[in-house]
């Protein structure tokens, strides 16, 4: 379709990021690995990052607004439609599956990711957090009631047959894409009490629910090193996992293309792309 991308090929690593590289297999090797993901690991499924470079600049809609203002739920859930089929089209890349093989080997205590494109889950990995939620739920607002997102989309191509779904889209991380004019668009209601509906994801504006954060940091307690894949750490939800990971003093890696707001936490930053790390990390360890 017209608003898919190709998916980028993983650069090989060059001289420092593997020196990088081989010190932190010294660090990992034999440990059990709590990970956290962010969108540096999908954009080699062709979904994009937030704040790499080329990454446009964006105000994300919040949650009060996406509440208070039906024009703004008609933008959201336009923008979020035209999205999901490329969500929902996205394939995991060879960083998901080394992540899911690590798993199996032994080496991997559990997946944290701030994506909400449920590719960890769909690589093979069993032990998931999604902090953020995934796009391939949707909830009821009013009476809780949860929506395979599949059929939430049957019924909005249903509601709105003028919306062209083949149409170029600028397709944003949280599976947003951008519409022009929404004032003809129809809302789907829930079908159990006519209630507002929502993708099951946190909107900015919105905090980790609780018992999520708490699973998240079970696996960082039950962990011996931290390995932080493709997020700059900008939420503050990652940055508390790194916080967690220095109290328990277990090293912290850090794979990521550009700065993070926690490299000077880290035993070893490796400035690479995940795919291309994660293949040569998933070598090292399952062949020990």
């Amino acid at each position: 379709m017209a608003h898919s991308s190709a998916p980028a090929q993983p650069l090989p690593l060059g001289d420092s990021a593997r020196a990088s590289l081989d010190e932190a297999i010294g660090l990992l090797m034999g440990r059990r690995i709590a990970v956290l993901t962010g969108a540096g690991v999908s954009t080699d499924s062709g979904i994009p990052d937030y704040r790499g470079a080329g990454a446009p600049v964006r105000t994300p809609m919040t949650f009060s607004q996406f509440l208070a203002d039906e024009p703004y739920r008609k933008r959201y859930w336009a923008g979020s439609h035209l999205g999901w089929s490329r969500f929902a089209s996205a394939r995991p890349n060879d960083g998901h599956r080394a992540l899911a093989e690590l798993e199996d080997h032994g080496s991997i205590a559990g997946v944290v990711t701030q994506n909400v494109d449920g590719l960890h889950v769909r690589a093979g990995s069993r032990r998931v957090v999604d902090l953020h939620g995934s796009m391939d739920r949707v909830v009821c607002l009013h009476c809780g009631q949860a929506f395979a997102r599949e059929s939430i989309a049957d019924r909005i191509t249903a509601l709105n047959p003028w919306l062209d779904v083949d149409a170029e889209h600028r397709v944003n991380p949280d599976g947003d894409a951008e519409v022009d004019d929404v004032s003809r668009f129809a809302i789907p209601e829930c079908t159990v009490c006519g209630g507002t509906l929502k993708p099951d994801i946190v909107f900015f504006g919105e905090f980790v629910p609780p018992v999520k954060f708490e699973e998240a940091r079970g696996i960082v307690a039950r962990a011996d090193a931290l390995l932080v894949l493709g997020s700059s750490l900008v939420v503050n939800s990652g940055v508390r996992l790194v916080g967690l990971a220095a109290k328990r003093r277990i090293p912290t890696i850090i794979v990521n293309r550009g700065e993070t707001k926690a490299d000077a936490r880290a035993a070893v930053k490796i400035d690479a792309g995940t795919t291309e790390t994660l293949a040569a990390l998933r070598d090292a360890l399952i062949a020990d």
